[in-house]
């Protein structure tokens, strides 16, 4: 998600006294932390309407990131700002990414320093996952998946496809496939999706013996954003999807003029190319 496309509401040096630190003392005694956040939202209805059920209530942020700072005491900043940030965005729909910093004026550095802090970035990311299955109880086993996705902490669900029989991707002979696809919004990075994926999966009986093969419950990220990637275990966008009937169809139904970010053409696009 790009930032840049969204207003901001800024809180600065928000002081709270709080317990975090690696040290006995630092836990007992406490220190004083400075808060400071940008919150990424769409302000145009507030400014026009002047309503306050249009914008986010800034008091309400300050009081949360209070509740997160006290709830708990952490040994890294690394983790309160995590905390506050992932907090924030459950919170607040109408917030769509934060920059968190905590910064840490009191801490226990021998040297002279005027503050050390930590800053993050965090984000609602846009994601479509296709999920498919030819063994077994298909349609049960797709519809715990989705279920379970729904219910997610870091997950909403914004709507998923109808679903499909499709004959098999590939040449190993096999049953047809039951296919769809769902489009997520997440906190969740990448790496840490895919491994949900996957325990997703394990948890359905999923066997990576046959490549193309049968299988209980296959679940891919397909898109996340307009996010080009590739690691050892992940590649976005998903390989190949435009050559796969069986993504793009579900994929039309639930936006066909969402464009691929390398190819640069629509899903309508690409199903008819290889319709």
């Amino acid at each position: 998600m790009n930032c840049r496309k969204w207003d901001e509401i800024r809180i600065d040096e928000l002081q709270i006294k709080a317990y975090h630190g690696v040290y006995e003392d630092e836990k007992e005694s406490g220190q004083n932390f400075y808060v400071n956040a940008i919150l990424y939202a769409d302000t145009r209805k507030a400014g026009l309407k002047d309503e306050l059920e249009e914008s986010t209530d800034y008091a309400r942020v300050c009081s949360l990131i209070r509740a997160v700072m006290l709830k708990e005491s952490y040994d890294l900043i690394e983790t309160v700002a995590e905390n506050i940030a992932k907090e924030v965005l459950l919170a607040f729909p109408l917030i769509k990414a934060v920059d968190i910093e905590v910064r840490k004026p009191e801490a226990p550095v021998p040297m002279e320093f005027k503050s050390i802090s930590v800053k993050i970035y965090r984000a609602w990311h846009d994601v479509y996952i296709s999920y498919g299955s030819n063994m077994g109880d298909s349609e049960g086993y797709i519809d715990d998946a989705v279920a379970e996705i729904a219910e997610h902490e870091l997950i909403e669900m914004v709507r998923d496809s109808g679903r499909i029989v499709t004959k098999p991707y590939g040449e190993v002979k096999q049953d047809d496939f039951l296919n769809g696809v769902c489009h997520i919004r997440t906190l969740m990075e990448p790496e840490e999706l895919l491994a949900y994926l996957h325990r997703l999966e394990n948890k359905a009986g999923r066997v990576r013996d046959v490549h193309w093969g049968p299988r209980t419950l296959d679940l891919d990220i397909l898109l996340y954003d307009d996010l080009v990637y590739e690691s050892d275990d992940l590649i976005i966008p998903h390989v190949d999807m435009e050559n796969r009937k069986f993504v793009l169809k579900p994929m039309c139904e639930l936006n066909e003029n969402l464009r691929h970010p390398i190819l640069k053409k629509t899903m309508r696009q690409m199903l008819n190319d290889l319709e």
